[in-house]
């Protein structure tokens, strides 16, 4: 066991588990923040999505030991109010089914406008490739990256 320094969300955090533990653990079980959801366990599906240092990255196989005093953004920290223009975006198009990946396939198109405000249908598709939708709903979550696009300009 270690004491792991993370700041989560703008906000400060230590927590004393096994270095080796992956960070969506520690978020959920440890912090309480379960706006991540658990998919596959292998970094495969994309439910589990976080920025550290606003880079889209896979939180179910990543050591906590390797974020450790990184800037680490949750689903709760893109929007307090929920009114982020991808959060806003995804509620216009009515994106979600089950919501279940949604989390993560918000995160990967909040990273991706972040970079490029005004992204190519090429760029969406390359930016949310790896993000897994069981329920289909891609044209809509494609639909919802360009509104959010839009909205970020205003």
């Amino acid at each position: 066991m270690a004491v792991i320094s993370l700041k989560i969300n703008g906000k400060s955090y230590q927590t004393d588990v096994d270095a080796n533990t992956p960070l969506l653990w520690v978020l959920r079980d440890h912090l309480d923040l379960a706006g991540t959801k658990y998919g596959c366990g292998m970094a495969m599906c994309g439910a589990c999505m976080v920025h550290i240092n606003g880079e889209a990255t896979r939180s179910c196989v990543l050591p906590v030991s390797a974020v450790e005093n990184a800037a680490i953004t949750t689903i709760e920290g893109l929007s307090a109010t929920g009114n982020h223009p991808v959060q806003q975006a995804w509620n216009e198009i009515d994106v979600p089914q089950c919501g279940y990946c949604q989390s993560g396939q918000m995160m990967s198109a909040a990273a991706l406008l972040a970079k490029n405000s005004n992204p190519s249908d090429k760029d969406i598709e390359a930016a949310m490739t790896g993000n897994i939708c069981r329920c289909g709903t891609y044209h809509r979550i494609h639909d919802a990256v360009k509104l959010a696009a839009t909205k970020m300009k205003k």
